[in-house]
């Protein structure tokens, strides 16, 4: 379903009903396609709501406008159109900055954050090396494939894999471009102090993407009420790695 938010038509994936709606966000390059293991799970308890960030999935791209607190604004626009009136942000990587900017802002109705391997309110430290090549590569074949490789660490299907490779593919080179210059960049560590609702982290200990040590150096400082859990052998990308194991954590933190 698409819903027109701030001139930018955004695609979402909803399931389920209950008194607590769950609300995820995706990683940098992934879509709302990634929660479908999860929300399968627990769409008999609560309403799910998995959002196509712009510039991703079956977004939208506009030509600018992919700063973490666009994007906040985007999500934060469609909980008021869609009547979500007490929700938990679920986001991983980039979704979990976008969630973190969107939480500091104090939106009524939000209980509780749970972030998986997120990217960190200061600047996410990804090398100048690193970073020249996915700018160069984007859009080939090859350079997905390696991704995925990179930043997995258990057995996927083939199903999962194709998908996770499509997903980079079809990502804009507007967002692609914007997060790897300036939203990876953005430092809005300033602003956690506002965040007062629990925080629970989940980070794979095999996570070649955002390191485990970035969520105790760079993350934790900044949260009053985080709490920290690893996966044991798992990489990055957890809701398609572990689903079960996101989705018992999720169960554990998400409150009413």
């Amino acid at each position: 379903m698409h819903y027109s938010i701030n001139n930018t038509k955004l695609n979402v994936l909803e399931l389920g009903n209950g008194p607590l709606t769950l609300v995820f966000l995706h990683y940098f390059g992934g879509s709302a396609l990634e929660w479908q293991l999860v929300m399968s799970q627990l769409d008999d308890q609560h309403r799910c709501v998995a959002i196509d960030l712009r510039g991703h999935g079956d977004s939208e791209s506009p030509a600018s406008g992919y700063s973490v607190s666009t994007m906040a604004n985007d999500v934060l626009a469609l909980l008021r159109l869609l009547d979500v009136r007490h929700f938990s942000l679920i986001g991983h990587s980039m979704g979990g900055k976008v969630a973190l900017a969107l939480a500091s802002e104090q939106p009524a109705g939000l209980q509780s954050l749970i972030l998986l391997s997120p990217s960190p309110p200061v600047p996410e430290p990804i090398s100048d090396t690193d970073r020249a090549t996915m700018l160069e590569t984007h859009g080939q074949q090859e350079a997905a494939e390696q991704t995925v490789a990179k930043i997995t660490a258990r057995p996927l299907s083939k199903e999962v894999k194709n998908q996770i490779i499509a997903d980079n593919l079809r990502t804009s080179n507007e967002a692609w471009k914007a997060w790897l210059t300036l939203g990876s960049r953005e430092d809005i560590s300033g602003k956690m102090r506002t965040i007062n609702q629990p925080v629970a982290i989940l980070v794979g200990t095999a996570d070649q993407a955002i390191k485990p040590e970035v969520q105790s150096e760079m993350t934790l400082p900044y949260l009053k009420t985080a709490t920290i859990d690893t996966i044991d052998k798992a990489g990055h990308l957890l809701p398609w790695e572990t689903p079960d194991d996101v989705v018992a954590f999720i169960r554990r933190h998400a409150s009413a």
